[in-house]
């Protein structure tokens, strides 16, 4: 914040997390700027595709956060037989609309501003402040995002496992306000710097995802072609894959595998205790690893009684439901474990990291694809799994790609672990810019917008 001024004198705002501000400026409670209200009293049963678009706590903790445009953003509806008699749920452009529950504290507080004239209702789990004075609602948007005023929210906010906030406590919380031009001019000047970071944030996710195709492409062609580019080519008599090595041989899974099978599913959750191996489940397999965060656990005498579903080192389990086809190996430090509905591979003469590789791209993707089945979620069957065709190279060449296959995961994630920090960086610089100037602690005063010309648009982003 170097480049930018201080005020030239200061006063105790009384405030705590707040500190000092501006010697003009004044300190209020945030019942004499807004008047509160509350959502429509709906369940997610009332939401449905057309109608009145709706803003329920769902949106406010999710990518609708800060601000919505119904024309914009695609959002839940609700009948247009609410307009009859919840008119006090309808929103006007400058509204805010909180959550009024949250999972972690650090949600607590978490609201959008309506930024369109499209009639909109605020739905269920929110609560609404109109503000009286609606010229610079967009400043008060941004006094609410500040790190200041959302630790008031966090120390106030009752409950252990939900933190709920209501209105008598957000009536209560401290705000400091500069003169109505001021508000407009840091409004606008927030309004201008944040875009500059949000477009930069916005070129590192697409460079994020770039990689993720990047990866997947160098990847899917060392698993279907090999790494040798001159090796003599032939069809493959399969019309999606079409060529392969010449010695390589088209295989199924149930001739690769010595047995495929699935993991527990009459009753897993009977199972579940508070110690023991792990009891994997599918949310728990990520491509080529594992999240066991909050994997649940099975006792080691159960899992050595459930040996058709109890998991051996370099064996493969694959997501059968959910995300279906998503495909890790069995580490030695999970010997033993058990696991629940989830395809298991069982290791044999091939190279488990080699087989994974084939699964997690296209050649293994697109044959669970055909397979799956069902609405709501996605999931195919052992059946069918068995009947996956492969291109099977010797071991020597599938130790071979293996090898190249973990050089690349480690090349690429390095690469996008780069631009998560970078995000991490430019989320940090946003946050201290807003606190900074609706804290008085930089004068924008004299700040005036730049040509529109010259303002950085985001650029297509290149892996």
């Amino acid at each position: 914040m170097a480049k930018y001024k201080a005020y030239p004198e200061y006063k105790d705002s009384g405030v705590e997390w707040l500190g000092a501000i501006p010697e003009h400026w004044k300190l209020s409670k945030l019942r004499y700027q807004f008047v509160f209200g509350k959502g429509l009293t709906i369940t997610k049963e009332h939401l449905q595709d057309e109608g009145i678009p709706c803003v329920n706590y769902g949106e406010v903790h999710s990518k609708y956060g800060f601000e919505v445009d119904p024309e914009i953003h695609t959002l839940k509806c609700v009948s247009d037989k609410y307009l009859k008699d919840n008119s006090n749920s309808l929103l006007t452009k400058g509204d805010i609309v909180f959550a009024d529950t949250s999972e972690d504290i650090n949600g607590s507080g978490n609201f959008t501003q309506l930024v369109s004239d499209t009639v909109t209702f605020a739905g269920y789990h929110t609560i609404i402040a109109r503000p009286f004075e609606r010229e610079n609602s967009r400043f008060y948007a941004y006094l609410l995002d500040c790190k200041e005023l959302r630790s008031q929210v966090r120390h106030a906010v009752k409950g252990v496992k939900v933190f709920s906030i209501t209105q008598a406590i957000l009536r209560n919380i401290s705000i400091w306000l500069p003169s109505k031009d001021e508000q407009a001019k840091i409004a606008a000047f927030l309004d201008h710097e944040t875009a500059k970071i949000d477009n930069l944030i916005a070129k590192q996710q697409q460079l994020i995802e770039l990689l993720k195709e990047k990866r997947q492409a160098v990847i899917s062609h060392a698993v279907t072609k090999g790494l040798n580019p001159d090796v003599p080519m032939k069809d493959s008599g399969v019309e999606w894959l079409g060529k392969m090595p010449e010695h390589w041989i088209l295989k199924r899974l149930k001739h690769i595998s010595p047995k495929v099978g699935v993991g527990l599913v009459i009753n897993p959750s009977t199972y579940t205790k508070d110690e023991g191996v792990y009891f994997i489940f599918g949310g728990d397999v990520k491509e080529f690893g594992f999240d066991l965060t909050k994997t649940r656990r099975i006792s080691r005498q159960d899992s050595n009684k459930l040996l058709p579903s109890r998991l051996n080192s370099r064996d493969l389990v694959s997501v059968r439901v959910g995300y279906p086809g998503i495909t890790s190996v069995v580490t030695d430090d999970l010997e033993g474990s058990n696991c629940a509905s989830i395809i298991i591979i069982r290791r044999g003469s091939y190279n488990s990291d080699w087989l994974c590789a084939a699964m997690n791209v296209w050649v293994g993707r697109q044959q669970v694809d055909l397979a799956s089945y069902g609405a709501a979620q996605k999931q195919f069957n052992v059946s069918d799994a068995i009947e996956f065709v492969f291109p099977v190279p010797p071991i020597n060449e599938q130790n071979d790609i293996a090898d190249f296959v973990q050089k690349t995961l480690n090349k690429f994630d390095d690469l996008t672990q780069k631009a998560f920090k970078q995000i991490e960086l430019l989320q940090e610089r946003r946050t201290a810019l807003i606190s900074a100037a609706v804290t008085g602690k930089i004068d924008v005063r004299d700040w005036v917008a730049p040509d529109t010309q010259n303002v950085e648009e985001p650029q297509e982003a290149t892996a």
